[in-house]
């Protein structure tokens, strides 16, 4: 028996096909979607305003079209020994749709227009709209807003929604439903519109099973009263059940049997945790790539500074699951490595046979802690916990003419680092424990020194997905459990989830080191962070007053 997982990621969606008995990955495929991000223009040329970044829908169908074969072919398996399909994406990622599913960009005549395609996760121009929802629910007095952190992202599902509204309102009235791009793939491969409750909980401010009031959402805007009723819905599946059936039209196009059992749809980084048998509390699971979401489950129920969510069952069944993150991890060393590494090192790492990465981790190896005597912010994306402020940037302090880019690099890693021990912190000063680390993704898989930093600065045990494709081993995992494989995730994962034998564990030298270059950090967060120099926030203004 076996089942196929497919994660949808920022630029590219990934199918891997399982056997659903001991979690071997048999084949895999991915597909680079066409579209990529869209955070400049739109497919006709038209430009793109600051902070933007959309997706086309096609591309998510294109990669079931491609990858799915794909991994039928190279495997040998039999299309009728596939039991389960279940998907993972990024989030939130929602879309506007009319009411059989038809993304309004798909309509010829809004095609131009912006608001008609799906505002990717770390579309952040709905920051005006997130001031607002969190300042009328401090006004309300709404019970909702610790839940999460004490702040709505502009990342979220109304802020994005909201945005449309009050920019758009001749868009927002062509909209019949506003969908999480999760949960729209899952309606396109059943037919059948679910709502799943990771992405709800997390994502679109569901606690305790409802929405916020209706009397709420008038205060933000008369017209967005009834939104819940209108546009989105007040029924959500739970992680692992079974969505529906694949349809003949879907089975024809992917090769598969009409009538495959389909998982409900989940989030990328929650659905990580039981494919590295992370079900029980206390274990915080990093999901590494171009961001980094950090993902907890305990027993206990607590309101943490500057959290994403927390939501009981959100990951394992029966736990409060909580996620918090960083809006840039990877993206910052593709940043440095794209725009700021001088011509010599291309040429050096050329020379080695090595890419620009592998080089400049070889050399930032061979220095000692601290001694290139910087420290960093890792604010390029802005800030998602423990500040949850996309207008924050990045900031390098500490360099002089001697100051190499493998320096530099080392220091980037080490910044990332020291946020995810900022999130920590931010956990156990409300009694959240934190025991363990355990990495999964592409990041940790390929950098040696960036595990061993992470041990370093957080003084913890890191362990390492024992697989390179954790979603998507995870998805196959629910589809399992939907298949009826398994009764629940905690038994997938028992025997399917996958730890490396390899465990990283702190240098005491290099602790000490990170120990004192940690409160130089720390310093730096909370000046510019909390309000004390609002230099960032002021350089970004005149930078849009200057783009018009």
């Amino acid at each position: 028996m076996y089942t196929i997982g497919l994660d949808f990621g920022t630029l590219s969606g990934r199918a891997v096909l399982v056997d659903a008995r001991d979690g071997a990955e048999v084949a895999e495929a991915v597909f680079d979607y066409p579209h990529a991000v869209m955070d400049e223009a739109l497919p006709s040329g038209r430009k793109l305003p600051p902070d933007w970044a959309l997706q086309h829908p096609q591309d998510y169908l294109d990669t079931f079209a491609h990858t799915v074969p794909a991994v039928l072919s190279a495997s040998g398996v039999a299309p009728n020994a596939v039991k389960g399909i279940a998907i993972d994406f990024t989030a939130s990622s929602p879309m506007p749709t009319k009411a059989d599913g038809t993304p309004l960009c798909f309509l010829p005549e809004l095609e131009d227009e912006p608001h008609a395609y799906i505002k990717l996760w770390k579309h952040h121009a709905a920051q005006r709209q997130a001031d607002q929802i969190n300042e009328t629910a401090r006004r309300m007095g709404e019970t909702w807003l610790p839940r999460y952190g004490g702040k709505i992202s502009s990342e979220w599902f109304f802020s994005k929604l909201l945005q449309i509204l009050q920019e758009r309102p001749d868009i927002y009235a062509r909209i019949d439903r506003f969908i999480e791009a999760a949960d729209w793939v899952i309606w396109q491969l059943t037919g059948v519109e679910t709502r799943n409750t990771c992405t709800a909980g997390y994502k679109a401010m569901v606690q305790d099973g409802g929405f916020p009031s209706r009397a709420y959402f008038k205060a933000l805007d008369p017209r967005f009263e009834n939104v819940v009723d209108e546009m989105v819905g007040r029924d959500f599946a739970e992680l692992g059940s079974k969505a529906g059936e694949l349809t003949p039209e879907m089975a024809a196009m992917m090769g598969l049997p009409a009538g495959v059992a389909v998982a409900v749809a989940n989030v990328d980084a929650h659905v990580s945790a039981p494919a590295v048998k992370a079900t029980e509390p206390g274990v915080m699971v990093l999901v590494m790539g171009t961001s980094c979401c950090h993902i907890l489950s305990a027993r206990e129920l607590g309101e943490v500074d500057g959290m994403c969510g927390v939501v009981m069952g959100g990951v394992i069944p029966g736990l409060y699951g909580y996620e918090a993150g960083q809006s840039a991890v990877g993206d910052i060393f593709a940043w440095y490595v794209d725009h700021g590494v001088p011509p010599e090192y291309h040429r050096a790492a050329k020379a080695s046979g090595l890419n620009l990465h592998e080089y400049l981790e070889r050399e930032a190896a061979k220095q000692n802690a601290g001694e290139h005597g910087l420290v960093a912010l890792d604010w390029w994306n802005g800030n998602r916990s423990t500040l949850v402020d996309v207008d924050l940037t990045g900031l390098l302090l500490g360099m002089n003419l001697a100051t190499r880019a493998p320096d530099i690099y080392r220091a980037l890693i080490e910044a990332t680092a020291f946020g995810t021990r900022e999130i920590i912190e931010a956990f156990e000063a409300r009694g959240i424990e934190v025991k363990e680390l355990v990495a999964a993704g592409g990041l940790p898989e390929k950098n040696a020194l960036l595990r061993q930093i992470y041990a370093d600065v957080t003084g913890r045990v890191f362990k390492l997905s024992g697989s390179a494709q954790a979603p998507a081993l995870g998805s196959a995992m629910h589809a399992a459990v939907a298949a009826g494989i398994y009764p629940d995730i905690q038994a997938a994962a028992d025997k399917m989830g996958k730890l490396k034998d390899e465990v990283v564990t702190p240098i005491p030298a290099n602790q000490a080191v990170y120990d004192k270059l940690y409160q130089e950090y720390r310093a730096l967060y909370e000046h510019f962070g909390r309000g004390a120099n609002d230099v960032m926030k002021r350089l970004k203004a005149i930078k849009h007053e200057a783009l018009g």
